[in-house]
Formats: structure tokens, sequence, C-alpha cells
């Protein structure tokens, strides 16, 4: 029996698992016109679909003994016509054509191995077509993953973060409120989730947020350890999750619609203040009270053009109706990064040797916000100093040598820190000497050091 919203190649799998045989000889039945796409490694991706001509659909209808309608209601890609195999001379012959599943209908995810063998009474694995605001199986408390991605997981274990679970609960109910509210519940989740990915990215250098790191290492198992990178990649949509939820649901209330309009002056308009009520009110919605003023200048953003189109509507102002004028229309640049994209980058900037690796790649995040940190407060130190020059010789010279000797102190560790970073991954030791000026045989020492002791 087939799942519901299952790739076509996902049950013609699972019905060669059932007879058996392997998936390839299966696949023997069609005359195939093109070959799956496939990872990076050579394997067969996992969204790798399958569209049938009608004399094909008929073949997997005998092949699984279900009736074609079942079918039909149940594989979203069964009833897809390809032009490329329906009007060639040989119709009359099963044919099929591969493609990539987001091309055919959306996103797609590994099934819950659970819930097949409850449904089918066959504990392996199925890839169904499934929107990212449906990924966790409340029953047995898992994430389910992209399928597109080149990476060996099918889920994630949710049973440290009931909160995720609670998230996918409460969103039926903001889902309802967009529909009330005329809105598409799944624009309304994009638009929610490009603004949290957003504050993701950015988490990294904010010293306040202690809600993420936590329920990330809860989700890769008790400690993401030397493989952060990684596990902020896979784990980013789960981990964050909760927020995009709450997010979804603070967007959707007229109460915070009249907040961004008594934010822009109303009647009598006026740049977005720093300190809006809106931004305010909505770290407050995310348990995180000081992340107001933070994405209040988050300029360029998803929220802020959500704002923008918000206050363009309520004073009337939009022009013909088109894009501009719908709030939770997302610009294609502000969509974020996919798994799937994100660890192929990783796998590239790995696989560069010497100089030509990549920053982010070579350095760790704790060591990149080291750097970032020292680089900061040495900058504070020095903004200080504006206006000092006004007093007894002792007062100025006491505070200017203060801040200038505490602002080298953070620079010198911070050169230090980068260099040994460079030579670490790769880059010339002579190249980083004459770049920082700092001896050869110093960097050298560095390096051995480790980054914990310079």
């Amino acid at each position: 029996m087939p799942l519901a919203g299952e790739l076509t190649s996902s049950l013609i799998s699972r019905a060669a698992d059932r007879y058996g045989l392997p998936a390839a000889g299966v696949l023997r039945l069609w005359t195939c016109r093109n070959s799956p796409a496939r990872n990076d490694g050579g394997g067969m991706r996992a969204d790798a679909e399958i569209v049938l001509n009608e004399a094909g659909r008929a073949v997997l209808a005998e092949l699984c003994r279900v009736e074609p309608a079942v079918l039909a209601r149940a594989l979203p890609a069964f009833t897809v016509d390809n032009p490329k195999i329906s009007t060639v001379r040989e119709a009359a012959l099963p044919q099929a054509r591969w493609r990539a599943a987001g091309a055919v209908a959306e996103e797609a995810a590994f099934a819950c191995r659970s819930c097949t063998a409850r449904r089918t009474g066959q504990t392996v694995r199925a890839v169904r077509y499934l929107p990212r605001w449906e990924r966790v199986c409340v029953r047995h408390g898992r994430w389910l993953l992209d399928a597109d991605a080149d990476q060996p997981l099918e889920h994630l274990d949710l049973r440290g973060v009931p909160e995720v679970v609670a998230a996918q609960r409460q969103w039926t109910g903001v889902a309802r409120r967009a529909v009330r509210a005329v809105a598409e519940p799944g624009q309304v989740f994009a638009l929610a989730h490009a603004v949290v990915a957003r504050w993701w990215d950015e988490a990294l250098h904010w010293e306040q947020e202690e809600i993420w790191p936590h329920r990330l290492h809860r989700v890769a198992g008790g400690n993401a350890g030397p493989r952060l990178g990684w596990w902020r990649i896979v784990g980013r949509d789960p981990v964050i999750f909760p927020e995009v939820v709450a997010v979804a649901d603070a967007l959707l209330d007229p109460a915070m619609t009249e907040l961004v309009w008594r934010d822009s002056g109303a009647g009598r308009p006026r740049p977005l203040p720093a300190d809006g009520a809106f931004c305010r009110r909505l770290g407050e919605r995310v348990g995180r009270g000081w992340l107001g003023p933070l994405s209040a200048v988050d300029y360029g953003g998803p929220l802020l053009t959500w704002m923008g189109a918000v206050i363009r509507q309520r004073r009337g102002e939009g022009g013909p109706p088109g894009w501009r004028d719908d709030p939770w229309r997302l610009k294609r640049e502000q969509q974020p990064a996919t798994m799937a994209g994100q660890l192929r980058v990783m796998a590239a900037e790995q696989q560069a040797g010497g100089s030509r690796t990549r920053w982010r790649a070579t350095v760790s995040a704790e060591h990149r916000f080291q750097i970032e940190q020292m680089i900061g407060e040495a900058q504070e130190q020095l903004v200080q100093l504006r206006g000092v020059h006004s007093g007894t010789t002792a007062e100025v010279a006491r505070t200017l040598l203060e801040h200038l000797s505490r602002s080298a102190a953070l620079i010198d560790r911070a050169l230090v820190d980068t260099a040994a970073a460079a030579v670490s991954a790769g880059v010339a030791v002579e190249e980083v000497s004459a770049w920082s000026r700092l001896p050869v045989h110093e960097l050298a020492e560095l390096v051995s050091e480790g980054p914990d002791q310079h």
C-alpha cells in the first residue's frame, strides 16, 4: 500500500523489497529515458522522483496489486504527465523519466520508519512529499529530514526537546489563523522561517543566546562536539521550529500589526526606531527580551521588508496590486539556504587544500567568535576616547593610556589568534609572517601550542 504523499520512486523501491528484488531489477519494467540525479559521492539522491506514462502507471498498479485510483490519491506524481514520454511513438510501452521531487510537487523528506512499518508492515526507508511545517512525527518524537541532502541521517530524535513537538501541535492553530486572515499558511511559515533562520545565522555572535545552543546539543544526541558546524546545518530547522511558529503567530496578530503602524509614526511618517515597540514585543514572544533592538536594525532582512509592506498597505501607498503590496511574499534573495546547499558548500570547502581552504571551514565557530569578540571589545575601548581631550594633563593621559593599552592588548591577541589559525589552515608561514609582522619561529611555536594557549 502507498503512503499518503509518497514519492512514486519510493513506492517502487518498497515494492521491490516486498518481492525480495533489487530496485534496479524492478525498474527494468519501464523504459527510462534518462538517469536519476546523484549525490557528489555517486549515490542516487533519495529525492529522485520518477514520472510514468499511462502504460507505465498500469504496470505500477499491477506490480503493487493496488487500484490505479488509489495510487492517484496517494502519490502526487502518479498523474503528472511528461511530454517527453507521453507523446512519443512508443506511448503504448511503459515508460518513465527521472526528475527531482521538488520540480514535480514540493519538498521531499524521509518518512518515519516506525510509521511506515505500522502502515505497511515494512521497516524500510520511504520518502514522502512533506512541507517544512509538517516535519515532526508527533507519535514517535522525530524530526524528518530533507531527502535531497547528501548525509546519512533520516531523522533527528526530539525526545529531549518536547518544545519542538509542542510547536508542531501549535502550528495547526496558527495555520487556521492564517486562513482566517486570508493568507496562505505556507507563505506565512516561509516568511517566519526566513526571519528566524536569519537570526540563527547571527546567533553565534549573541552572548545572550542560551536557548538554541542547549537545544542543538540535545538534538545532536547530547553534545555536538567537534562537528558543531555540521550540526548547525543539519539541526537548524528542528532547533528553530518553536521560534518559527511563534513568529508566524505574531505576524498574524492584528495587535502586532498595530504596533508596526505606531512605530512608523502612524499618520505622521517617521523612520522605524531601533527601540520600536513591535520588535521589542516580538523578542518577548520568542522568549528573548533582548532581541528587539537587534532585529530592528536588520536592514534588508525579511522582517523589515514585511513591516514596510504592512505600512504601505495601511497608508494606501502601494500603487497597483502586485507582489510589493503582499506582506507575505518572500524575495528570492531573502530565502534561507537549504540544508543540502549548505552541506555542498561545506564539502567543497573541506576538499580545498592549503591556502585555498575556506576560512569558515577550517577555523572553528568558537575560534572565529573569539576573534570577532576581541576586535569588538577593542573598538568599544577606542570609541570611549572620543572627546576626552579636555581636563588636566594627568586625567587625559590616564584615560587615553588605559583605554589604548586595553585596545592594544586585545588587538595583539586577535592578531596572534588569526595568524595561528591561518597557518594551521595551510597558509604558508612566510606569507602569514609578512602580513602579521610576526617572526616565523614565533608562528611555529603558536601553532604547536594550539589556540587555547595563545
